[in-house]
């Protein structure tokens, strides 16, 4: 069997130069996929709102996973100067330029899965 001239996944999947490990890496895990379809969908959420929004996410987990993708510039955070204080969230153009490629990976499990 001969091999074709086709890209692959990754030539180097231990590599750090992987893309799609890159992709895998921050956004990989239960919980950032469903985050960022609540924010698409909402444009702007607060954290009880998301909290709501992700059935079955603990409060640690929303935290954390809310820090990773802010520090991964998925997310932005704004905070306003109010008792209470408000926080909302909103995503980037770099997680909005995703999210196409996730409604392909739907489509995809709507026809496969």
């Amino acid at each position: 069997m001969t091999k074709t001239n086709r890209e692959p996944l990754c030539d180097d999947l231990s590599g750090e130069n992987c893309g799609l490990k890159k992709v895998l890496n921050i956004l990989g895990g239960k919980w950032k996929i469903m985050i960022l379809c609540v924010i698409d969908n909402m444009e702007i959420a607060r954290y009880g709102d998301l909290r709501r929004a992700v059935f079955g996410i603990t409060n640690t987990m929303l935290a954390q996973s809310l820090k990773e993708m802010e520090l991964d510039g998925l997310v932005e955070r704004k905070q306003y100067d109010e008792m209470p204080v408000r926080v909302e969230y909103s995503l980037t153009e770099k997680a909005k330029s995703i999210i196409p490629i996730l409604l392909e990976l739907k489509k995809w499990g709507e026809l496969n899965l």
